[in-house]
């Protein structure tokens, strides 16, 4: 079949592109692929070595992305809700009791936002910003619970900053490292202590382009995906099997089937394993044993079978809807004081469905076809 020539990105808007989802370390790539027509063409090679050496580069350079996956994601608007469900708790700890109520309200807000800051043909800087804000009401108020209580009268929140170093070897060979550091947990502005709530994370990746359509790698990410600190091996799997069909994955975490449904239109299916790690401030403090515990560390990791649909709007504005369900793996409450990380509180969530819309800006079309 005959495909149309696409002209290449202008150089502004390729940095633009190559900043969107880094953050989990899955790149977008620069095109979908149709029936008819490929949208976006593969990078051209660039004219010049952007490092300010003059000497000519026309070497393609390997990405982890792959024709046909989505665009690329510059800023993110993202709103999810769970509805009602029972949550249980046993207390851990001697004179804390257990607890059993109904949630009537679990949501979350997150906005997110990637910027590039260096664009060399062989390395390639993204930093990216988060806010996010977990909220709880209880069917009870106040339930009379401290962790509750605590929870529900301050919303859970993150905020955080994360770069990513993306370093093409060659035209086969990439890698990438990625540094996060969030603030996590219940805090406001009058109260915050940095030491207290910082969090950071970061993750490594090795890879192979095999081919337009083709790239994996192995590495290992160290963060709170399964709840505590700690690292875990990952494998990167992008491949684009068909111009319909496709896969994205950074297993364990998750793994994504995607359908093109045309160039506007992409349908995905499968799992993902979120890990959230928030420290909570008592208002009553705890005793146990002979400690007393004026903050917990909240540990929250929830498995999500997860479809999910995302459409063009005009141009540069795409919406995302997602349905699915809901597994809570932990929601369990530990002693900080100490490094063995004592179990205070062991909680469950029951599974629930859940939902959530999203708004995101990509670059223009128009600014695609330019040379």
């Amino acid at each position: 079949m005959k495909t149309r020539y696409v002209p290449p990105v202008a150089p502004a808007f390729r940095r633009f592109l190559l900043s969107a989802g880094l953050g989990s370390l899955a790149l977008t790539a620069q095109g979908q692929v149709t029936p008819t027509t490929p949208v976006y063409p593969l990078p051209a090679p660039t004219a010049a070595d952007t490092a300010g050496t003059g000497a000519t580069d026309p070497q393609q350079f390997a990405t982890p992305s792959v024709v046909g996956m989505g665009p690329s994601k510059g800023l993110i608007f993202h709103y999810e809700r769970v509805p009602r469900f029972k949550v249980s708790s046993d207390g851990q700890s001697v004179g804390l009791s257990d607890y059993n109520t109904e949630a009537t309200k679990n949501a979350r807000l997150v906005i997110k936002g990637y910027i590039p800051m260096l664009n060399h043909p062989h390395l390639k800087l993204i930093l990216g910003v988060n806010y996010e804000r977990e909220e709880f009401q209880f069917s009870s108020q106040p339930t009379g619970y401290e962790l509750y209580d605590n929870i529900e009268n301050k919303g859970l929140k993150t905020l955080g900053t994360q770069l990513a170093v993306i370093r093409p070897v060659n035209d086969v060979n990439w890698y990438i490292f990625r540094i996060k550091g969030e603030l996590s947990g219940d805090y406001t502005s009058s109260e915050l202590n940095v030491s207290d709530y910082l969090r950071v994370s970061s993750e490594f990746l090795y890879g192979w382009k095999r081919s337009p359509t083709f790239s994996w790698g192995v590495g290992v990410q160290l963060g709170y995906t399964f709840g505590r600190f700690s690292p875990y091996p990952a494998l990167l799997y992008n491949r684009t099997f068909n111009k319909r069909w496709g896969i994205e994955a950074l297993f364990p975490a998750r793994v994504t089937a995607r359908y093109n449904a045309s160039p506007r239109s992409l349908f995905f299916a499968g799992y993902s394993v979120d890990g959230l790690n928030y420290i909570v401030k008592l208002r009553t403090p705890l005793r146990h044993e002979n400690a007393t515990l004026n903050s917990l560390e909240l540990r929250e990791t929830e498995v999500k079978f997860r479809a999910r649909w995302e459409r063009e709007i005009y141009d540069f504005l795409w919406f995302g809807a997602e349905g699915g369900y809901r597994y809570n793996y932990a929601f369990d409450a530990f002693d900080r004081t100490n490094n063995s990380r004592v179990k205070i509180i062991d909680s469950k969530l029951a599974s629930a469905p859940y939902a959530s819309l999203e708004l995101f800006i990509v670059p223009p079309r128009k600014f695609l076809k330019r040379q």
